[in-house]
């Protein structure tokens, strides 16, 4: 598919999606690569453009360089965002709140702190992005388990088995500092996907590197 075919199949998919207004959002295609310009009314609306633009069949990349632009009764001073910000911490029960903090700038919201699971660095960003009148979140948490590197490796080891989905002898786990690599052979990319779920369910997971291959 060339350029300018892909560039008309981003444009209707951004039309067809009813969470966003497309009129004000530029459409550029090199390559593969996707570059998205204009401006939207909310953070939640640019992302929602991202993901849908990255759902098109061809797109290799994105550069995302849409501005967000609030409508004055939806703008929100820095000290409102941050009182906002830190009650939806509080509310939520997945995200430890006592220990993340808070700081907005010209409405954009950084996030630093620590934590033990990923899955709270994410709940803890997930929440923010659904605030209104905040241009953007930058999440700086740190995940710090306090588990030991080996049984990191093997409560993964032990989720692999456990699903009947996975040929987990077949997978090759190692975890250096935080870090999980996945290496071996799948026979779908929906088991690659699985196995990495895995490994991101684990405690004290701060990265994973998903080098699993088809059979």
């Amino acid at each position: 598919m060339d350029d300018k075919a892909l560039r008309q199949l981003i444009i209707d998919e951004l039309d067809y999606d009813p969470s966003i207004d497309a009129a004000n959002i530029g459409v550029a295609v090199e390559k593969g690569v996707v570059t998205l310009t204009g401006h939207v009314s909310s953070y939640v609306e640019k992302l929602a453009a991202e993901r849908t633009v990255l759902g098109v069949k061809g797109v290799k990349a994105v550069a995302q360089e849409i501005e967000v632009r609030y409508p004055d009764q939806a703008k929100r001073s820095d000290d409102q965002i941050a009182q906002r910000a830190l009650d939806i911490l509080h509310w939520s029960v997945q995200v430890p709140h006592s220990d993340i903090h808070v700081k907005v700038e010209k409405g954009w919201v950084t996030l630093t702190g620590s934590v033990e699971w990923q899955f709270q660095k994410l709940a803890a960003e997930s929440a923010i992005r659904k605030l209104t009148g905040i241009v953007g979140v930058t999440n700086l948490i740190e995940v710090n388990p306090r588990v030991e590197t080996s049984d990191i490796r093997q409560k993964i080891i032990d989720s692999l088995k456990r699903n009947a989905e996975v040929e987990a002898d077949s997978i090759h786990v190692a975890v250096d500092n935080g870090k999980v690599i996945l290496e071996g052979k799948v026979r779908a990319w929906y088991e690659r996907s699985l196995a990495e779920r895995a490994a991101w369910s684990a405690p004290g997971v701060k990265a994973v590197e998903n080098r699993l291959t088809l059979e």
